[in-house]
Order: structure tokens, then C-alpha cells, then sequence
């Protein structure tokens, strides 16, 4: 009975899954993101974010945690030149170390993404998906750790004040802008025809 015990079994020995699963992070921290099944996927994000959550702390003790759960390797890329891979400067867990944990030291987890592919593996039909590292400030890595509902309820409070102020009359004033200078009224002049019966009334 496998009681109390976490994970799938993937249909392998227990030797040959955590080999599995150190090849799939290994690669997965070298190139940022993987194609495999859904289920593997599902398995190894469990354990990814487990190393980055240890990595951040940024001890010896920590790295002497890592490489014995994810055993150092080194990275190799393509030479057009050379026609070969060449090593690169960096192992595994000194690239987990230097760029991919001091990444997310204002993320409280949700290192990864699982993206599903419309396409299914060929033989078995089994669902594919990318397991991919979340680039920072994504889902509020750097943003704000905000909710949903809080974000939602900003906006309700946004749009109803924007909606009072709308409503509100706005009082009239004889009194011109202040950025705009009062007008001096011209007097009127009054014309001759005007002014002759106030004459004649007057004798």
C-alpha cells in the first residue's frame, strides 16, 4: 500500500525517476523552459520550485543541498564554428545560484508556468505541454501582490467615484477664471440721432 506516499510513480523505479528528474531540471534551469508530458510536468514543477525556494537563501548550505538533490552538471551549447558543443563557463547550480534564484527574491513561490499544446505525443496520445520559468515581474513577481478581488474592488471604488463626480452640479460663478483675465467692457458711444429728442426735452 502506498500510503502517505506523494507523487506518481510514472511507471519507473524509484532510481530511474529521480534520474529523470534531475535531467528534466538540469535542462529546464539551462534553457528556461522544456516540452514533456502533463503528467511530468506536473511532477517536476513540485520538485523545481522546491531547489529555487532553497537557492534563494544563497548559503553554502543551501547549495550543498541542491547538488545533492539535483547533482551538479555542466552546461554545454551549440559552436556553428567548431561544428560542437563547447561547455560554458557556468554549471547548473551556479546559473540556479547567480541569475535564475536572486530572480524571484520577491516572489513568494509560482516559479513556473505550464503552457498545454494542442498537439499530442505521438504513440500513446499523451498531452504535451511547456513547463517554462516565469520571467520576472510576471503575476506579480515585482508588481504588486495584489489579488483578484482586491483589484476588482479598486476598480468598483474607482468607477464610483468617477461617477459621483459626474453627478455632482457644478455651482455657477460670475467670477471668470483665474487663468483667464477679465475683459474691460468698451463704453458705448451714443449716436447724434440719440441724443437730439434728450435735447429738445430739455428746452
Amino acid at each position: 500500500m502506498r500510503h502517505r506516499v506523494a507523487g506518481k510513480q510514472l511507471s519507473r523505479t524509484t532510481s530511474h525517476r529521480r534520474a529523470l528528474r534531475r535531467n528534466l531540471a538540469a535542462s529546464l534551469f539551462q534553457h528556461g523552459a522544456i516540452r514533456t508530458t502533463e503528467t511530468k510536468a506536473k511532477e517536476l514543477r513540485r520538485f523545481v520550485e522546491k531547489l529555487i525556494t532553497i537557492a534563494k537563501t544563497g548559503t553554502l548550505h543551501a547549495r550543498r543541498q541542491v547538488i545533492a538533490r539535483l547533482q551538479d552538471r555542466e552546461m554545454y551549447t551549440w559552436d556553428e564554428t567548431e561544428k560542437d558543443y563547447a561547455p560554458e563557463d557556468k554549471t547548473v547550480v551556479q546559473k540556479l545560484f547567480d541569475e535564475i534564484a536572486p530572480r524571484y527574491a520577491d516572489r513568494a513561490g509560482g516559479y513556473t508556468r505550464i503552457i498545454r499544446l494542442p498537439d499530442r505525443r505521438i504513440g500513446d496520445a499523451g498531452v504535451q505541454v511547456i513547463l517554462q520559468l516565469v520571467e520576472e515581474g510576471e503575476d506579480g513577481g515585482s508588481k504588486s501582490s495584489a489579488g483578484r478581488r482586491k483589484q476588482r474592488a479598486a476598480k468598483r471604488h474607482a468607477a464610483a467615484g468617477k461617477a459621483k463626480s459626474a453627478a455632482k452640479p457644478t455651482e455657477k460663478t460670475d467670477e471668470p477664471p483665474a487663468d483667464e483675465a477679465p475683459v474691460a467692457e468698451a463704453p458705448v458711444e451714443e449716436s447724434a440721432a440719440d441724443a437730439a429728442p434728450e435735447e429738445e426735452n430739455a428746452e
